[in-house]
């Protein structure tokens, strides 16, 4: 592949030594064309024609979720113009430093008509094969720190020109090598796609009953029937200004939960009495938790006399402090086994979260989806303060004021045996994303620098699917 192109890169600016197979070029030596994407401000998304893909749709290890986009609406021309294909390669040229220069190849559309926003480019390198190992290349270490030294802004907002994106040093591998990492990065992106897909819909298999039993009340009645569809008794409930099934209770959400295990950050390194090395849950981190985002989770030493906050099967942690599209306050997330099984340490959540117990485990499922349709419904935003310009959720006096239909243990007690494998198999396929993920990541550079060899990496691609494997140490 690098055979086609002519690297016009002195040697003199050429970052760093790599083995002889691999060539430094210049991004303009490679690519073909430039194209920023479509405005539309936020106040124009909602219903439209056709799907508006964000520089928040895409992740900062090069992927990217089309499954739950804004949308717009677009003239024939901007559809023409913008829609993105198969194999498109974006960047992210224009946001907070930390942001700017994430990027994605586009996979499934699902036949969607996907447009781009304006914050985005498409870059075409040539051919998809190429989008894809670009992909891969700008999303390690060391191509991070090379965008990193060509942002340019103010303290908030950073830019990547296309000057400087032109003049990036890009290294292109052999044939043989560039053929391995395109074959991996697409057999494990598919897989973790895979995975993606299975889990969303066995989440929504889940949220169907849950809808189906207790917000419909069509929860099966001592015959096995619909209750409500049945003609099951429905009586008027002035608390909450309608109809429950008879026999239902109505209670604060604070009758759910038995203990507060609100978190302590700690220090960053081991210090003093702070010995105890933890993985810290932040908002940032929720939707990680639960399938929809990174799990960074990053380490924190606390003092032992906090080791009673530290989290269990079965809690909860809702996000008290936040209020950006990307960590909005409400947010919830819970801990199963297999949860716990994706940390080499205890668990504990920041001071912006909040940790809870619940009074019976077996209402888990019940208080998540509960809580989650208060959340999608905008009820929780009601109950926000402002401090600073910052929004926190103030919890102690919703949960003690705001009340709730609190179902019969019997049927709590069936949803939570049915719905418990269901998320047990969902943690388990995104333990395995996290170790085909890391897989991902840990071969490039093993490559680059070669530490390992063409028939080394498609040994280790061809173990992908086994989430036991250590493929750092197996031969």
């Amino acid at each position: 592949m690098r055979d086609k192109y002519l690297s016009k890169l002195p040697k003199g600016l050429i970052p760093y030594t790599l083995p002889k197979n691999w060539t430094w070029f210049y991004w303009s030596d490679i690519i073909k064309s430039y194209q920023q994407g479509m405005i539309r401000s936020n106040r124009e998304l909602g219903e439209g024609n056709v799907y508006y893909l964000k520089m928040g749709d895409i992740d900062d290890k090069g992927g990217v979720d089309t499954t739950n986009l804004a949308k717009a609406n677009a003239t024939e021309k901007e559809i023409k113009e913008f829609s993105l294909a198969e194999g498109d390669f974006l960047i992210n040229v224009r946001n907070s430093r930390e942001l700017v220069g994430k990027t994605c190849v586009v996979r499934e559309l699902d036949d969607k008509t996907i447009l781009y926003n304006h914050m985005l480019v498409r870059i075409d390198n040539g051919c998809s094969e190429m989008n894809f190992f670009i992909n891969a290349f700008l999303n390690i270490p060391t191509s991070k720190k090379l965008l990193g030294r060509i942002k340019q802004g103010t303290t908030t907002v950073i830019a990547l020109y296309q000057r400087d994106l032109y003049h990036l040093p890009i290294a292109l591998p052999d044939n043989p090598t560039f053929n391995t990492i395109v074959s991996l990065y697409k057999s494990i992106d598919s897989k973790i796609e895979l995975n993606n897909k299975i889990n969303r819909e066995l989440e929504a298999m889940a949220k169907t009953l849950y809808d189906y039993w207790f917000v419909q009340f069509d929860f099966p009645n001592a015959e096995g029937k619909p209750y409500k569809s049945s003609g099951g008794k429905m009586v008027y409930n002035q608390e909450l200004k309608r109809e429950i099934p008879e026999g239902w209770a109505v209670k604060t959400i604070s009758k759910w939960i038995k203990k507060d295990k609100s978190g302590d950050w700690g220090k960053e390194e081991a210090e003093g009495n702070y010995q105890l090395e933890v993985s810290c849950i932040r908002g940032a981190d929720l939707n990680g938790l639960n399938g929809n985002g990174e799990l960074k989770a990053p380490t924190r030493f606390i003092l032992e006399k906090n080791s009673h906050k530290l989290l269990e099967n079965h809690d909860l942690i809702v996000e008290i402090s936040g209020g950006s599209p990307t960590q909005s306050t409400g947010r919830l997330a819970f801990i199963t086994e297999e949860t716990l099984e994706r940390f080499t340490t205890p668990i504990i959540c920041s001071n912006f979260c909040k940790a809870l117990t619940l009074k019976d485990e077996t209402y888990l499922f019940n208080f998540v989806y509960q809580w989650n349709r208060l959340y999608d419904n905008g009820v929780l935003f009601g109950w926000e303060g402002k401090t600073s310009g910052i929004k926190n959720l103030l919890f102690e006096s919703f949960v003690t004021n705001h009340k709730e239909v609190y179902p019969p243990s019997i049927l709590v007690q069936q949803f939570y045996d049915f719905v418990k494998p269901i998320h047990g198999k969902i943690q388990k396929n995104l333990m395995q994303n996290q170790h085909l993920t890391a897989l991902r990541d840990w071969l490039l550079p093993m490559l680059m620098n070669g530490q390992v060899t063409v028939k080394e990496a498609e040994e280790k691609l061809s173990m992908a699917a086994e989430p036991s494997v250590d493929y750092k140490t197996k031969k």
